[in-house]
């Protein structure tokens, strides 16, 4: 592919983003399904420069608006080639006009680059949120929540994240299994907090791998596995992941039980729960069953109450602790709104308590940051259930009441995590 096609190809991809109401990796990985005849190594180059240009969003911006350009895939584009050391007439060469090529160059397109030659991508005149990528509707709840590190989070925030795998207990030791991996040539180091995972050197082709494809090992963030870890389960329990989605964090509480008890993975999504359910055979997992829900008011709660001895809420949130994965969604609300989350999330919470056995726990998860989806979420929710009693986290944490991830301070996602007990049967909450 010729250096032309590829800049066009990024271009359409970056406008396909954005016009598209899904997450970016969904966007691109439909994008190369629909253009077989694109090679890998092309495909790798676009996917790499998109995501920069998804991560450089707001500052790009800045520069289309500064150079007198218009704010669009194009010009950004062209304005980050320029901030990147290339030379004008390269850029003018590139945008040819020809077959797979961008339009040529207009003439004001052509004098405002000329202005960034020698410039950067950070400039002393940005506003600081525009620098750090902050949108404008997280800029005031992310500094509260953060604090101090509000600077420090977002610029680790602009980072690609780790490749995380976890290992399959049921399969192999993380020792052996991390052996086997280097014979496929994959690499990878311990993760420093979860027992059972890897961090991958690299971008291997992992899912093909026939370690992957036999369920040894799985994808997953460390902080992820850490929740799992938090759930606390064991052999013989029942167990509820209540908002299951793709199944990763089901999946690692299976096999912590040794695939003896019972775990229900509900989700009001049916189909993801058909695709987890692949997984759970693959990783041979038969303690495992799906129960899709109409909501969360489902009638199943109600007549299963207070039956389980552990039941996660992972619960849908912002995903502002998975910007490094996402970075368009910063800048597009995807979903509900906050404060729509905020209240979904409280009915969720209250509903799948009901669940909870006297003695059992009740463990909250969000992949956020922000303090409305979490401390302020368990500090509502224990003053109107006076039966559940928050247990403090031991561990890796940057709180001692919850488990609190950050990318900065552990090289995770960023994610929350609360457990609480339910202490006496609530004869009064239906």
């Amino acid at each position: 592919m010729k250096p032309s096609a590829r800049l066009q190809t990024v271009i359409e991809l970056v406008a396909a983003v954005f016009r598209t109401p899904k997450p970016a990796d969904s966007v691109i990985s439909a994008f190369f399904r629909g253009r077989r005849y694109i090679g890998s190594k092309d495909r790798s180059a676009i996917a790499e420069q998109t995501y920069a240009l998804l991560r450089a969003h707001a500052r790009l911006g800045w520069w289309c608006e500064k150079a007198g350009m218009t704010n669009d895939p194009r010009s950004q584009a062209l304005v980050w080639m320029m901030l990147n050391g290339t030379l004008r007439e390269v850029v003018a060469e590139l945008c040819s006009g020809g077959q797979y090529a961008p339009e040529p160059l207009s003439q004001i397109e052509f004098k405002a680059l000329g202005q960034l030659a020698g410039r950067t991508l950070d400039h002393p005149d940005m506003p600081e949120a525009i620098r750090l990528e902050c949108p404008e509707w997280a800029e005031e709840k992310l500094r509260a929540s953060l604090g101090d590190h509000f600077a420090e989070e977002m610029l680790a925030l602009l980072d690609s994240a780790a490749l995380d795998i976890r290992i399959n207990p049921l399969k192999g030791d993380r020792e052996a299994i991390q052996k086997k991996l280097e014979e496929a040539e994959i690499f990878s180091a311990p993760t420093p907090y979860s027992p059972f995972g890897l961090r991958v050197k690299g971008r291997p082709a992992l899912a093909s791998s026939a370690l992957f494809q036999d369920g040894v090992v799985e994808i997953q963030d460390e902080g992820s596995q850490l929740l799992a870890l938090m759930v606390d389960a064991k052999a013989g329990h029942q167990v509820v992941d209540f908002c299951a989605g793709a199944g990763g964090k089901t999946l690692a509480i299976a096999a912590m039980m040794n695939n003896k008890g019972r775990v229900i993975a509900c989700d009001v999504l049916e189909r993801r729960l058909k695709r987890a359910a692949e997984r759970f055979r693959r990783a041979g997992l038969f303690n495992i069953e799906t129960r899709p829900l109409s909501s969360e008011r489902d009638p199943w709660v109600k007549r299963h109450k207070e039956k389980f001895d552990r039941v996660l809420v992972d619960a849908p949130c912002s995903g502002v602790g998975v910007w490094r994965r996402n970075p368009d969604a910063r800048w597009r609300v995807l979903g509900p709104s906050l404060d729509e989350l905020v209240a979904l999330q409280r009915e969720i919470l209250d509903s799948a308590a009901r669940l909870v056995k006297p003695g059992g726990k009740l463990i909250y998860a969000t992949c956020s940051l922000l303090n409305e989806e979490n401390d302020q979420q368990i500090d509502h929710f224990l003053s109107t259930h006076p039966d559940f009693v928050l247990v403090p986290y031991e561990g890796v944490s940057i709180s001692d009441r919850f488990l609190k991830l950050t990318p900065a301070k552990h090289h995770t996602d960023g994610f929350f995590g609360a457990a609480m007990v339910r202490q006496a049967k609530d004869h009064n909450h239906a």
